[in-house]
């Protein structure tokens, strides 16, 4: 019997009409952190939404723990056809840093679609605090250690706040709680004396009275808090911590998959409905390309090494 020798132009107008076929089935988007929060809401508005372009039901499933690690290694070694996404937040680029070991390799393993959201933190302090300006609470640092809150070790929060002290020289105790909820509870409570909070979490206490804010963490002003300055503006250059959100694939995804995506990703990001949506819940949305994500997280994942390191912050 003759042996069946497949020509190269067949082989490659088979995987042309199966990326043409993309999608025939359901899509999974794992939201590797706890149904309720952040990024789980905006990931089932934008599910929704993409599913609509794709024709296909693009099914949220959160798989949250280790700080999203044990929801990215799912992803990591998933099936590279385009069926199985990740929405990840700002631990993905700070993980790779935070733990000695992980299951996969946040470079190798993946391959980035578009940057969804970024979402700014503000420095906040309890409304009856004496300090009126971030210059009032740096100098106050320098004369005696004060505390500040964070949802946990090696979040943005901490890196904002690792950030901040090395900038200004400070020495800050880190007072660390089982999320975001109970530190902002005991700040207006006076248990610590600060704190680095996503602005979705506490931009309605500031508007109602109850915090006080300092700062913005984005390199620039915001349009809700026009007359706060950023961090930056108070001496620490370069400064620029967002809680952002994106979506991610396995790495090896066929061209023709990834450019589809990537593509209905971003359509999907100039939907004035979403944004709108993504706005109420205190993100900027954004819909970059996939290079430009790529770059992106290269920024942050360097960043995060550096300040992870020179603060000595790591988890087994």
């Amino acid at each position: 019997m003759k042996s069946i020798r497949i020509l190269p132009a067949v082989l490659a107008f088979c995987a042309g009409a199966a990326a043409a076929q993309y999608p025939d089935r359901p899509l999974k988007l794992v939201v590797p952190y706890s149904a309720g929060g952040a990024a789980d809401a905006q990931a089932r508005l934008v599910a929704q939404k993409l599913g609509a372009r794709l024709g296909q039901t693009v099914v949220v499933e959160n798989k949250p723990g280790a700080s999203g690690t044990i929801g990215a290694a799912s992803v990591a070694h998933a099936a590279a056809d385009g069926y199985t996404l990740l929405y990840d937040a700002t631990a993905f680029a700070i993980n790779p840093s935070l733990y000695k070991k992980l299951s996969y390799d946040s470079r190798r393993d993946f391959q980035p679609v578009s940057l969804v959201s970024l979402t700014p933190n503000l420095l906040v302090v309890r409304a009856q605090a004496p300090y009126q300006r971030i210059e009032d609470l740096t100098d106050a640092a320098r004369k005696g250690h004060l505390t500040y809150g964070t949802p946990g070790q090696g979040t943005a929060q901490h890196i904002a706040a690792a950030w901040y002290a090395q900038g200004n020289k400070l020495e800050l105790t880190h007072v660390p709680y089982k999320g975001g909820a109970p530190a902002l509870t005991d700040l207006m409570g006076g248990q610590i004396d600060m704190m680095f909070s996503n602005m979705a979490a506490s931009y309605p206490l500031v508007k109602s009275g109850k915090l006080r804010a300092l700062a913005v963490t984005s390199p620039k002003r915001v349009d809700a808090l026009p007359d706060l300055p950023t961090v930056a503006d108070s001496g620490v250059p370069q400064y620029s911590v967002y809680e952002w959100n994106g979506v991610l694939a396995p790495a090896g995804l066929p061209a023709d998959v990834a450019a589809r995506i990537e593509q209905e990703l971003r359509a999907t990001l100039q939907d004035p409905a979403l944004r709108h949506s993504l706005q109420e819940l205190g993100a900027e949305p954004v819909g970059s390309t996939a290079t430009e994500f790529q770059t992106f997280l290269d920024e942050q994942m360097e960043r995060a090494a550096h300040i992870l390191a020179e603060a000595g912050i790591h988890k087994e």
